[in-house]
């Protein structure tokens, strides 16, 4: 039984992370069972969420943790793909997980209408010390994070202009097409679609308000994905 480490469900949706939500949606299209624990990140192997436990094995990053699970499962969704298609796939996880990203986390942690929503979410619960503490801590530490990627240098607007141009180039190259590969999902649907349902069901600033609405096969996709492996 395969144990996945991550953070708590938030804002109605199985992780707040894209890349938790990612080896989760992975494991439920390859039909693996799984079981699921809260953790810290501070005490994860790399200081980092998500996490697997295999047996004996530990592996982390959400890229490292799929790799496992081809190596010792079966490719079970691109044995099929030609080489072009399996570049393609690379190429839009790239683009969602080095660039999209830290838009998302810009909107959700420097923003302050979209910070709102996440001090809510996230430290709502905690005790009312450490509520007026912990959260501006939390957010200096993402503050300097998205700076020294430079994506926090930019203004507003223009990190939310460069995530719509994600979306935009996403939906053509989904087109007509059921999945981003074809008719049938591959591996990168699994993280198309955590980074989509964030862009979709979660909280978001008004900067990023109706940018992915205005792709109905972008929204055709995510409730496609929802309803067949999240239902």
């Amino acid at each position: 039984m395969v144990t996945l480490y991550q953070f708590a469900p938030a804002f109605g949706l199985p992780n707040p992370s894209p890349f938790c939500f990612k080896v989760e949606t992975y494991l439920r299209m390859i039909g693996e069972p799984y079981e699921t624990k809260v953790a810290n990140p501070r005490r994860a192997p790399k200081g980092k969420l998500p996490f697997i436990k295999d047996g004996t094995i530990v592996v982390s990053d959400s890229f490292h943790i799929i790799q496992h699970l081809i190596k010792t499962r079966g490719d079970k969704l691109d044995g099929g793909l030609s080489e072009e298609s399996k570049a393609l796939g690379h190429v839009i996880r790239r683009t969602l997980e080095e660039g999209t990203y830290f838009g998302l986390v810009y909107s959700r942690w420097v923003d302050n209408a979209g910070f709102e929503a996440a001090k809510n979410e996230f430290f709502g619960s905690m005790p009312a010390i450490a509520k007026a503490l912990v959260p501006p801590i939390a957010r200096g530490m993402v503050k300097k994070q998205t700076e020294a990627q430079g994506t926090g240098r930019h203004a507003p607007e223009d990190i939310y202009a460069m995530v719509a141009d994600d979306l935009s180039a996403l939906s053509v190259l989904l087109g007509e097409k059921s999945f981003f590969l074809g008719d049938t999902p591959s591996s990168i649907d699994a993280t198309a679609y955590a980074f989509l349902a964030l862009l979709l069901w979660a909280p978001k600033p008004p900067g990023l308000s109706g940018v992915i609405e205005k792709h109905p096969n972008l929204v055709a996709y995510g409730e496609r994905m929802r309803n067949r492996f999240w239902k």
